[in-house]
C-alpha cells in the first residue's frame, strides 16, 4: 500500500509540474500557428473596410480638433459647399450635434481620388464621438449622418503588482493599464487609504480589458482581486446580488461599500496630518491641526465623503473657502480652502456620497493648493485617516449560496490565469 500511494504520489507531480505545462506549450504553439495561417489566408482575400468604407478606393486624411475649430470651418476646408453643409447639417441634427465637437477628439476626412491620383472633395466625415462610437458623416449623392459602434473585444486578463514606487507607476511597469489602478480605487475607496499605500503592498486580480483594433479602450468589469496593504488582505469579488446598486463584496459577503470614503479626493499625496502640535506654514507658531492635508492642484474636484446636509457654505478665516456637511448624529466633516464651490451648490442642500462639493485651492492662511480635510464625531474632532466606517447591507441570505460558489470560482479562475500566466513566460523564454 505504501509503494502505491508514492507512486501516485510521483505521478501526481509529474502532471502537475510537467506533463499538464508540456501539453499547454504544445496548444499554444498550436494556436498561435493555426492563427498565422488563417491571418495569410484572410489577407489575401479580404478587402479593408472602415466605417463600412473600402479604404482603398479614398485617400483618407486623420486629424484631431482643435481649439477654435467649428463644424463648417472643417466643412468648407474640405471643399463641401454651403448649401450642402445645410443638408449635412438637417439631415444630422436627430443623430449628433455638430456643436458638441471636443477638443481633442479624433476625425478623419475620405476624399475620392481623381485620374490621377490626386484628391477631389472630401466624400466623407468620420468625426470620433468617444472611446466606443464615431459619427460616420456621407458629404457627396447620399447625404446622411450615422453612428458607427466600434467592434470592442472584451479579454480576460490577469495581473500581478507589487508596489515599489506609485501604484500609477508600478501597475504600468507590470504590463496592465494604469486605468487599473483607478478602477482599483474606486471598488476600495471605503476600505483601503491609496494616499498610505506602502512599499510592499501588493495585489492580484482579474479583470476585463476592452481593445478595439488590437488598441486599448478601457477597463470594464474587474472580477476578483486581492490586495495586501499594510499586511493585511482586503479580497474583493464581483457580485450582483438582485437589483443592489453595490457588486463588491469581501469573501463574507460584507459590502466593499462603507457610510464614508477613506478620502475626498482621488491620488495625490498627503502633506500634513492630524496633530495637536503642528508648526503653522503662515502664522509661524505652532496650534494644533486637527484635519489632514491632501496637496493637489488648483480645480481637483472634491467629493462629499458620505450622503449628508450642507450645514455652512462661506468664507471660513484661515480656512478659506469651505463646506461643512452634517452626515448624521455623530459625524460631521469640513472641506477647507476650496478655490470655488460646486455650481449651484447652497446650505441647507442634501448631498450623496462622491458628489463634487467644491474644487482644490489655497484661500485663507495657505501657502500653496491643498484640501484640508476635517471630521468630527460627537462634536470631537478626530484623525479622518483613523475613521472607521460601517459597511451597507451584506449579501442577501438567499443568495449567500451563490455568492460563495462564485467566490470559489473568482478563486479558481485566478490561479489558472496565474498558471497560464507563468507558461507564456516560459514559452517566450524558449
Amino acid at each position: 500500500m505504501v509503494k502505491l500511494i508514492d507512486a501516485m504520489s510521483v505521478f501526481d507531480i509529474f502532471s502537475r509540474f510537467v506533463l499538464f505545462p508540456f501539453l499547454i506549450l504544445v496548444m499554444l504553439v498550436s494556436c498561435k500557428q493555426e492563427s498565422i495561417d488563417n491571418v495569410d489566408v484572410a489577407d489575401k482575400n479580404s478587402v479593408e473596410l472602415k466605417y463600412g468604407i473600402p479604404v482603398q478606393d479614398y485617400i483618407v486624411e486623420q486629424g484631431s480638433i482643435k481649439s477654435g475649430d467649428f463644424f463648417g470651418e472643417l466643412m468648407y476646408a474640405a471643399g463641401v459647399s454651403n448649401n450642402r453643409l445645410q443638408d449635412i447639417i438637417s439631415c444630422s441634427k436627430d443623430i449628433f450635434d455638430i456643436r458638441t465637437i471636443k477638443v481633442g477628439n479624433g476625425y478623419e476626412f475620405f476624399y475620392e481620388k481623381d485620374s490621377l491620383s490626386a484628391k477631389s472633395d472630401a466624400a466623407y466625415f468620420i468625426y470620433e464621438r468617444d472611446a466606443l462610437s464615431h459619427v460616420v458623416f456621407s458629404l457627396k449623392d447620399s447625404i446622411y449622418a450615422k453612428v458607427v459602434e466600434k467592434e470592442i473585444v472584451a479579454e480576460k486578463k490577469y495581473a500581478e503588482v507589487v508596489v515599489n514606487t506609485s501604484l500609477w507607476n508600478d501597475v504600468s511597469e507590470a504590463g496592465a493599464s494604469p486605468i487599473l489602478a483607478l478602477k482599483l480605487s474606486d471598488i476600495y475607496a471605503w476600505t483601503i487609504d491609496f494616499f498610505a499605500l506602502q512599499k510592499g503592498d501588493s495585489f492580484r486580480v482579474v479583470y476585463d480589458e476592452l481593445s478595439h483594433n488590437g488598441e486599448f479602450i478601457d477597463i470594464n468589469n474587474v472580477y476578483y482581486c486581492e490586495f495586501v496593504h499594510n499586511g493585511k488582505p482586503y479580497t474583493s469579488i464581483m457580485f450582483q446580488d438582485g437589483d443592489k446598486s453595490n457588486v463588491y463584496w469581501n469573501e463574507e459577503g460584507e459590502s466593499l461599500r462603507k457610510a464614508f470614503l477613506k478620502a475626498p479626493l482621488q491620488f495625490k499625496r498627503i502633506s500634513s496630518r492630524f496633530t495637536y502640535r503642528r508648526k503653522h506654514p503662515v502664522y509661524k507658531v505652532y496650534r494644533p491641526h486637527t484635519g489632514v492635508d491632501y496637496a493637489a492642484p488648483t480645480g481637483t474636484p472634491v467629493m462629499s465623503v458620505g450622503d449628508g446636509v450642507v450645514i455652512s457654505k462661506g468664507w471660513g478665516g484661515g480656512g478659506g473657502n469651505t463646506v461643512k456637511i452634517r452626515h448624521n448624529s455623530v459625524y460631521t466633516t469640513a472641506y477647507l480652502h476650496l478655490s470655488r464651490y460646486a455650481k449651484g451648490l447652497k446650505k441647507g442642500d442634501r448631498v450623496r456620497q462622491g458628489q463634487v462639493i467644491g474644487y482644490v485651492g489655497s484661500t485663507g492662511a495657505s501657502t500653496g493648493p491643498h484640501l484640508d480635510y476635517r471630521v468630527w464625531k460627537n462634536g470631537t474632532p478626530i484623525d479622518p485617516l483613523k475613521m472607521e466606517s460601517p459597511s451597507v447591507e451584506p449579501v442577501s441570505k438567499e443568495n449567500m449560496e451563490a455568492f460563495k460558489a462564485r467566490c470559489a470560482a473568482a478563486r479558481s479562475e485566478m490561479d489558472s490565469l496565474a498558471s497560464l500566466r507563468y507558461v507564456k513566460a516560459v514559452m517566450e523564454l524558449l
